[in-house]
């Protein structure tokens, strides 16, 4: 059995491409359904597979006898509608050992844009029960999947990789506090109510501004995010009527297309008498059009430009970084140890039915004596000699077989399987 991975991130794609594979939770069963269906015929049958998508990565893993880097290339391009040699050269593939490697040091937040950052273990956590969900998990992914939670877990209890983190929230606020004298003077829409919007809120509130209001297509879902930080809830439709009311505008949905266009923002900055607004979209693909950004009194800021700001901080976490690698590496041995003892599986299973089949020949035969009224020591003096012979006829085949060194050869292995002293 073998393992791939196949990946783009903050570090290897732009942002406009990171959106062509960005994939919804609700989007990741299908599409599941889609990759594996194209490796099912030929000589991939029975593909294990995995997709992680958030705004920083898209990456594929899988598992099967064969390793179809190229086909899962070819696969993701086209679901993608960009040329495969376009997708290669921002993309990383990597291999059994590698592959482990890279999922554990995901799962450990050494690969963020933010370092350390736990968010990803979550998301991980969640592609995993929509894998298992949609039946594409076996038990090769999955044991991979769960060495890579126990090692981030053992990652964050015994280093400080996580001390000081900045989280992109946290940077959207710094960035905000750099436009804004007194961020309790301002008002901030958020745009969507997931998890980044969650994370977003909670650090704006702490500055104390003097009102927020969750936009969401469900206005329910809307109005309980907003009702803990004592905000407003509004529908996604009324956004381009009221976006001159606020300062700043945090966004981050999972709309395919961007939901705040160039010509909404121009609108409201006329309205606003052109006083600045802050925006940033969190969003992959973008909430809000690339060409805004471009507009006098606009501060646009994606994921991408927050890599400066969350880079702060590295240098002094570089210690636990170390000690987190030595943690990794021997995750990772250990999975390739269990990975290879899987290759045996086949020939014990062969084994076992072998022996099976001896042991119910020799049953039925000292069953037959017995039923003649043979005496039942002779019965179990035959039938442990038939059980000994079977099992240790082909080894004396081999023994007598071949020249000298092949007969030694065979001896040494003869000797340790059968002649070992019980200790």
């Amino acid at each position: 059995m073998s393992v791939w991975a196949l990946g783009l991130n903050h570090t290897t794609a732009p942002l406009d491409l990171r959106g062509r594979f960005a994939f919804a939770l609700d989007q990741i069963a299908p599409t599941l359904h889609s990759l594996r269906s194209s490796l099912g015929s030929g000589r991939h049958p029975q593909v294990e597979a995995a997709i992680i998508s958030t705004c920083n990565r898209t990456e594929i893993y899988c598992a099967a006898e064969h390793v179809a880097l190229d086909h899962t290339v070819g696969w993701l391009a086209e679901s993608g509608g960009v040329a495969p040699n376009l997708l290669r050269s921002h993309t990383y593939t990597l291999h059994d050992q590698e592959a482990a490697r890279h999922a554990f040091r995901v799962a450990s937040g050494l690969d963020s844009m933010v370092l350390g950052e736990a968010q990803i273990l979550g998301q991980m956590k969640d592609a995993v029960r929509a894998a298992e969900t949609a039946g594409a998990l076996g038990s090769t992914l999955n044991q991979l999947f769960q060495r890579s939670f126990a090692v981030a877990k053992e990652v964050r209890t015994a280093t400080e990789i996580g001390a000081h983190s900045i989280s992109m929230a946290a940077a959207s606020v710094r960035l905000a506090s750099q436009l804004f004298e007194d961020l309790a003077k301002t008002r901030v829409l958020f745009v969507g109510a997931g998890e980044m919007i969650d994370l977003a809120a909670t650090h704006f509130a702490a500055r104390n501004p003097k009102s927020m209001v969750i936009a969401n297509r469900t206005l329910e879902r809307g109005e309980k995010l907003a009702s803990r930080f004592g905000g407003e809830a509004m529908r996604l439709a009324e956004l381009p009527g009221r976006l001159a009311d606020f300062d700043i505008v945090v966004s981050c949905t999972a709309s395919t297309l961007p939901i705040i266009g160039l010509g909404a923002v121009e609108r409201a900055l006329k309205q606003r008498k052109h006083r600045p607004m802050f925006m940033v979209d969190l969003a992959v693909p973008r909430d809000i059009e690339p060409e805004v950004k471009a507009l006098e009194d606009v501060y646009l800021y994606t994921v991408d430009d927050l890599a400066q700001v969350v880079k702060q901080g590295h240098a002094n976490r570089q210690a636990a970084v170390a000690q987190a690698e030595v943690i990794i590496d021997a995750g990772v041995q250990n999975f390739m140890r269990w990975l290879e003892a899987r290759g045996t599986v086949p020939f014990i299973q062969q084994l076992n039915a072998q022996t099976d089949e001896w042991r119910t020949a020799e049953l039925a035969r000292a069953r037959k004596l017995l039923a003649k009224g043979e005496d039942i020591d002779t019965v179990l003096e035959a039938l442990s000699r038939g059980l000994t012979q079977k099992m240790l006829h082909g080894a004396m085949a081999e023994l007598h077989a071949g020249d000298a060194a092949a007969r030694e050869q065979t001896a040494q292995t003869l000797s340790r399987l059968f002649l070992r002293k019980e200790r």
